[in-house]
């Protein structure tokens, strides 16, 4: 019987291991502040040619989730959406994207569920510090905040009247609430950070030079990248290139 049941489990084993050598390497997309998973709509056909399994993630309250937008919803509560999206789809060896106020969700996330985690890319994204929040990471002239009215930010772009897809009013919550890093399983996940920088700017003139400054601190590789700070749905071509380089 015993002899049985190690031949078992030695069985589901090498079953487990043969079907992981198989499966396509998984890329979830992380948008950033106002967005949704459309804003990822152009690239993700590109990477599936490159034979990615691709996800791509809905913040709750934004893009189609909308409908449940609510001045409550903070940091954590985007934070829990992609690590349950993970779980609950059973994703692993995962390449884990995060654009702009992306780079703070994945940053949580990666400190939730390391084992889950190959790579990090964050795509011109904020890049924490423990303790750190959007606010104070975009301080000075940077601040968004000063847009906030009745629970949500709501910069100039963000119109009512805009076709769809649109950008839509973004919870202040998630901007003003710290975040929690204390995993060290999380700081050996490799990463890089891809700058991307506007044609007649220097690199540490764009927004999230210091970011990128905080990843070469870390040790971490840094491209720069021409384009404007949405290259998925402005370069979408060039993008998947780059990220499918990355894995």
């Amino acid at each position: 019987m015993i002899i049985r049941l190690l031949f078992l489990s030695a069985l589901f084993a090498v079953s487990v291991a043969a079907e992981s050598a198989t499966r396509p390497p998984v890329m979830l997309l992380v948008h950033g502040a106002w967005g949704g998973a459309w804003q990822f709509s152009k690239v993700e056909p590109l990477l599936r040619e490159q034979g990615f399994d691709v996800r791509r993630a809905t913040l709750t309250g934004l893009g189609e989730r909308v409908h449940l937008s609510a001045d409550d919803i903070g940091l954590e509560t985007h934070i829990e959406d992609v690590v349950n999206l993970i779980l609950f789809e059973n994703l692993r060896d995962i390449i884990l994207v995060g654009h702009s106020y992306g780079g703070m969700v994945i940053s949580g996330v990666a400190d939730r569920v390391p084992a889950r985690i190959a790579r990090l890319i964050y795509l011109d994204a904020l890049l924490p510090n423990d303790g750190d929040s959007v606010a104070t990471l975009r301080s000075g002239a940077n601040d968004l905040t000063k847009f906030a009215k009745d629970g949500f930010i709501i910069p100039w772009w963000v119109k009512a009247d805009k076709s769809y897809p649109q950008d839509v009013p973004h919870p202040l919550k998630t901007f003003t609430d710290t975040i929690a890093l204390t995993n060290p399983a999380a700081r050996a996940i490799p990463a890089t950070y891809i700058l991307t920088v506007d044609s007649g700017k220097q690199p540490e003139e764009d927004d999230f030079a210091a970011s990128a400054a905080r990843a070469r601190e870390r040790g971490w590789p840094v491209v720069i990248f021409a384009g404007d700070h949405n290259p998925h749905w402005r370069k979408p071509e060039a993008t998947a290139a780059l990220l499918g380089s990355l894995r």
